[in-house]
């Protein structure tokens, strides 16, 4: 029994409003369904607990394979980070440990914006029109006002030979900030039929 179950008067029940109900003013069903939410949940965490804990006995697995590994060479491992694809012998298992960043831009990047304008200022009298729709794309924030990382770093690859685009681009780069890095393992098993490799889901939505 909980704390908060422990401080509820015997015969009651708290609704989401925090008011105590008789519990013989409740309907059955409505205790039923509490029941059934309760269990299903109090199972939910169990499980959500041990994935929790077989995604680090991965995690450390893969990395001290690949530190036993490198160590024929007498190389020393710098770090968990990285990307790394295990293999099998017989090709039929497939593990894979991704090293996510999330990338955040600092202040220079309205610099990168001012310098990107003035290039389109100056270009406005040619059939550059697609090149503003792109830019200003690109810097639309999100509803969380995040600008999208991706869309961004798309100008870069745009091979344009303009002095101040070349100095709109290198404010970009200077900008970026890796603000996290979020692990990832996945494990796939191939299929017989197609010789693909498909995901063992670990997510309960997706079986």
């Amino acid at each position: 029994m909980s704390e908060e179950e422990q401080t509820i008067p015997k015969g009651y029940w708290k609704n989401a409003s925090g008011a105590l109900v008789p519990e013989a003013k409740i309907k059955p069903i409505d205790k039923d369904r509490h029941y059934v939410v309760r269990d299903l949940i109090e199972d939910a965490k169990d499980l959500s607990s041990r994935i929790v804990g077989f995604k680090l006995e991965a995690m450390n697995a893969i990395e001290e394979f690949v530190v036993r590994s490198l160590a024929q060479y007498d190389v020393k491992h710098g770090g968990k980070k990285g990307n790394v694809t295990l293999v099998s012998f017989d090709g039929r298992y497939k593990v894979v440990r991704q090293m996510q960043e999330t990338i955040v831009f600092d202040e220079r990047l309205q610099a990168a914006k001012a310098l990107i304008d003035e290039c389109i200022h100056i270009w406005a009298k040619g059939s550059n029109a697609n090149i503003k729709v792109l830019v200003n794309d690109a810097f639309q924030v999100d509803r969380e006002g995040k600008i999208s990382t991706g869309r961004v770093l798309g100008l870069r690859r745009l091979d344009i030979k303009d002095e101040t685009w070349t100095r709109a681009m290198a404010a970009i780069s200077d900008s970026m900030n890796v603000s996290s890095t979020k692990p990832y393992v996945r494990f796939y098993e191939r299929d017989d039929r197609t010789g693909e490799y498909v995901a063992i889901s670990l997510d309960v939505a997706a079986v």
